[in-house]
């Protein structure tokens, strides 16, 4: 009965943490899109006049938000408005693929011990008049974030000896199976930000390979484009078809690499200086192939789609 109880404590910790993790990152993109919400619409109704500076209006706003679906969402709401370009929108989609990998990274070099120190630094700021208000309260957030990581981290620790767990992670041992868990948890979670920061945990604490965890995040990539389809539901044909454009692509992304997954994982795990930066390194250079590929071909592959779901 105690340890039937002790696992529970160990479960609801866990999941408490989660749960943690999934309102800080809401509440930082909620918060930063009500101080500049208006001004990040106004830039990108400015700057998507080509690809280029349409792709690097998402990744830095996908860096700055730490939500590639928010960003997703917000483009496709701009077509379903009338200001942004199905083109421009494609564009932001891909720029914010790349700027997503921004947290991997902090996890990975285990940087999300800052988050003590920004959410003391967002309190006190947030005590200021009410334009640092706002700005406090996004710091905080953004300390939160990486401070629900940590708790993550924690509360993980009794379950490395969980037969549980184990067993469960064996469902991750051929990269098939390991990109269905990726899109499963990351259609259940809404977060792919989740998946990839628990998959980057489970390496550092050897519950999980850095090979196993590979196609995971892979999974995540499709299974984030999930939350983009829902929110178009009640939007117009443009920006559906944009929103199924953001799901092709990554779908198509992981399948052209699956046939070639063995020696991308390879090269991976040999460019990585350690166990640790793996899951990051291969987020990061899926998303670069996978955007080169796209915004090089962007043009007719945006024909292609408006022949398949009509202009």
């Amino acid at each position: 009965m105690q340890q039937i109880l002790q696992h529970q404590q160990v479960l609801f910790s866990i999941l408490s943490a989660i749960i943690l993790f999934l309102y800080g990152l809401s509440a930082f993109s909620a918060e930063l899109k009500q101080s500049a919400g208006d001004k990040l619409e106004a830039v990108m109704r400015k700057l998507t006049a080509n690809r280029m500076t349409s792709f690097f209006v998402g990744l830095v706003s996908t860096a700055v938000i730490q939500s590639s679906t928010a960003v997703s969402t917000l483009a496709v709401s701009l077509i379903d408005g009338g200001v942004l370009t199905f083109q421009g929108a494609i564009a932001i989609m891909l720029g914010s693929y790349v700027g997503t990998t921004l947290t991997a990274w902090m996890v990975s070099f285990k940087l999300t011990g800052i988050g003590p120190f920004f959410i003391v630094l967002g309190a006190v700021i947030g005590l200021l008049p009410w334009r640092m208000k706002m700005f406090g309260k996004a710091l905080f957030y953004f300390g939160f974030i990486f401070f629900s990581l940590d708790l993550i981290s924690d509360s993980l620790q009794p379950l490395k000896q969980s037969q549980y767990l184990a067993d469960f992670l064996l469902y991750t041992n051929t990269p098939f199976k390991g990109i269905l868990v990726g899109i499963l948890l990351t259609a259940i979670m809404q977060s792919s930000t989740v998946v990839t920061g628990l998959a980057i945990i489970f390496v550092q604490q050897g519950m999980l390979t850095p090979e196993a965890s590979i196609p995971v995040v892979l999974g995540a990539n499709i299974g984030t484009t999930i939350t983009g389809l829902y929110a178009t539901l009640n939007m117009n044909h443009t920006a559906k078809k944009a929103a199924w454009c953001n799901s092709i692509i990554n779908i198509l992304g992981v399948m052209l690499l699956y046939p070639f997954m063995s020696p991308f994982t390879q090269m991976v795990l040999e460019l990585a200086p350690n166990e640790s930066l793996v899951v990051a390194m291969a987020h990061l250079a899926f998303n670069v192939c996978l955007v080169t590929v796209f915004l090089i071909f962007l043009k007719p592959f945006v024909r292609v789609i408006d022949r398949v779901f009509g202009v």
